[in-house]
């Protein structure tokens, strides 16, 4: 692999060499979708609309009606952000107990490998 084909690793982090931290694509990508979920809207400089909000859904309470709704936020987040990057084919939102868990089935659009990426968000007070 060359120099060119590797990203800042996300968390920002220094590596074992005293350098910034890299990664491979496939991973950049699997960053960014982690990023996007857990990222509120306005949080970032210059880019208001970029992130999900699915933390502030949080403050509602953890029930299968938070789930729904998670899931569709979910989907059309990651579909206007990252629709360059990634194809989705599903996405799935499970609440149990006191943490919402977003499975997310895409399509890396660069590499045309499928994946699927599960992040666990707790639930406020957990």
């Amino acid at each position: 692999m060359s120099p060119v084909d590797r990203w800042l690793d996300f968390p920002f982090r220094f590596s074992g060499r005293g350098l910034t931290a890299d990664t491979a694509w496939d991973e950049h990508v699997r960053d960014l979708i982690r990023q996007v979920l857990l990222t509120s809207p306005g949080e970032r400089v210059m880019r208001p609309d970029w992130g999900s909000g699915v933390r502030q859904l949080l403050f509602a309470g953890n029930s299968p009606e938070l789930a729904a709704s998670t899931q569709f936020l979910v989907q059309s987040s990651l579909q206007s952000i990252l629709g360059d990057l990634i194809a989705i084919e599903a996405t799935e939102v499970v609440a149990e107990d006191a943490t919402l868990t977003i499975i997310v089935r895409y399509v890396n659009r660069r590499t045309q490998t499928a994946d699927v990426l599960n992040v666990a968000v707790p639930a406020v007070g957990a």
